[in-house]
């Protein structure tokens, strides 16, 4: 068996080190959707370039496909005979939104209480900070083979990944996949992802005028563009809030039990605001699709005057549930809008990120002792759930390897705002995520 106690003190021994390097990563505003932060997305590869050779990983390197953007990847090899795991995290972010609404420096991390804030702490430096403290309690030594990727273009949809694993096929086989990418079921309460939603954007315009006109001399006779799109959006739910897209996949999920009072408080949901949808709240997150406005261009309230907007645009986002895919919710989200758009108005609906959704079967000897270390880790034994967001490359590790194992862990936890204001990450989950993993690794060379 393995000596927790001796691999803790190494852990520990790391810690302070490895929090300075998540502080520092955090600072780096590698923002991967907006071509202004391109330069900062191949700064912090570079950065973990560096640091990773710091660490003995002589082969540590960047590489990028189809144009996309910059990838990490590095060996560290022990022996040849050993199990090899490959530890996945990414190194973009999401934009940080209103910055008068934060309530410290969204790229300046800031230890207030037992959490770590920032953006990109939880959504995904946090898992970057894990593989490298693991790494450096090993003293660039771990005791099995390990393998990283880190990758630059998560928050995008990870476009150009499959392109990239497919190049490097052989420098990223390995025997288990260990994606520090998701959530845990709270503070303190370890978890392994089993599902994941996929997801699918699109923008969709409507016209109604060549030019906007006068809404006194055509109001009541020409139809606005505004309007027309506000009523093609609500067809997308039926009254409860279900989705009401023909030919999308549901299912039924989640054994945990999960409150309406949990909702509440994880969701801020505001005083007499009702969930929507029907079922159980666990299936309503994780096993069935969800339909979301998420952003709209048209005239602000500011600028506007009385005149009938010619055209306006929505950014739809749709969450595709396990079992279905991104083809089948594409066309049949398209048949939809084209057949509601009311009074002859010209659409026009253009596909844009998209990633697969995931179902893990995680079971056998390596699940074994990924419990056996993340009890040991945190106390309890880490539950499995599903998980409402995306983490598309999970359908590309499956294809490309079939016979391999996949680990969905988590350094965040539903406080953690991740993409939201104020993105938080748990520092004590965080260090027991360090351990589990160094832990995890140690019974593998067992």
């Amino acid at each position: 068996m393995v000596d927790v106690a001796a691999v803790r003190e190494k852990v520990e021994a790391v810690i302070p080190d490895a929090l300075d390097d998540l502080v520092h990563l955090v600072s780096i505003p590698s923002v991967s959707s907006q071509p202004e932060h391109a330069a900062d997305v191949a700064a912090i590869a570079e950065e973990l370039v560096g640091r990773l050779k710091l660490l003995g990983c002589d082969d540590a390197r960047i590489v990028q496909a189809g144009g996309g953007m910059p990838a990490v990847i590095g060996h560290f090899v022990v022996d040849p005979e050993a199990p090899t795991v490959c530890l996945y995290a990414h190194m973009d972010v999401q934009p940080t939104g209103d910055l008068a609404k934060w309530t410290s420096e969204p790229f300046a991390a800031t230890v207030r209480g037992d959490r770590l804030w920032g953006r990109g702490c939880a959504d995904d430096k946090g898992g970057l900070g894990v593989h490298l403290a693991v790494l450096r309690a090993f003293e660039g030594k771990p005791p099995v083979n390990v393998t990283v990727l880190f990758e630059g273009e998560e928050e995008l949809g990870s476009p150009t990944l499959a392109q990239l694993m497919a190049e490097h096929q052989g420098d990223l086989e390995a025997d288990l996949y260990v994606i520090a990418d998701s959530n845990n079921w709270g503070a303190g309460k370890p978890a392994f992802t089993t599902t994941l939603r996929g997801v699918l954007d699109c923008v969709v315009e409507v016209r109604t005028l060549d030019h906007a006109v006068h809404s006194g001399q055509f109001g009541g006779i020409v139809p606005d563009a505004l309007t027309t799109l506000s009523r093609l959006l609500a067809t997308l739910h039926d009254a409860d809030g279900n989705v009401a897209v023909e030919g999308l996949v549901g299912r039924e999920g989640a054994d945990l039990d999960y409150s309406e009072e949990t909702l509440r408080t994880e969701s801020g949901l505001l005083d007499g605001v009702r969930p929507i949808g029907t079922g159980p709240l666990g299936s309503r997150t994780w096993a069935k699709p969800a339909i979301s406005v998420i952003g709209l261009d048209t005239t602000s309230i500011a600028a506007s005057s009385n005149t009938l907007i010619p055209s306006a645009r929505a950014r739809v986002s749709v969450r595709i549930a396990p079992g279905d895919t991104s083809e089948n919710v594409w066309q049949c989200l398209k048949a939809h809008l084209e057949s509601h758009v009311e009074w002859g108005a010209q659409l026009i609906v253009e596909n844009h990120e998209k990633a697969e959704p995931g179902i893990i079967d995680f079971s056998g000897e390596f699940a074994e002792k990924a419990t056996y270390a993340w009890t040991q880790a945190y106390g309890v034994a880490p539950v499995q759930i599903g998980m409402g967001g995306s983490i598309g490359l999970v359908a590309e590790f499956h294809d490309l390897y079939p016979d391999a194992e996949l680990l969905c862990t988590a350094v965040g936890d539903p406080d953690s705002r991740m993409h939201g204001i104020d993105e938080s990450l748990y520092l004590p989950d965080w260090r027991a995520g360090c351990l589990a993993e160094a832990l995890l690794l140690a019974e593998l060379a067992e």
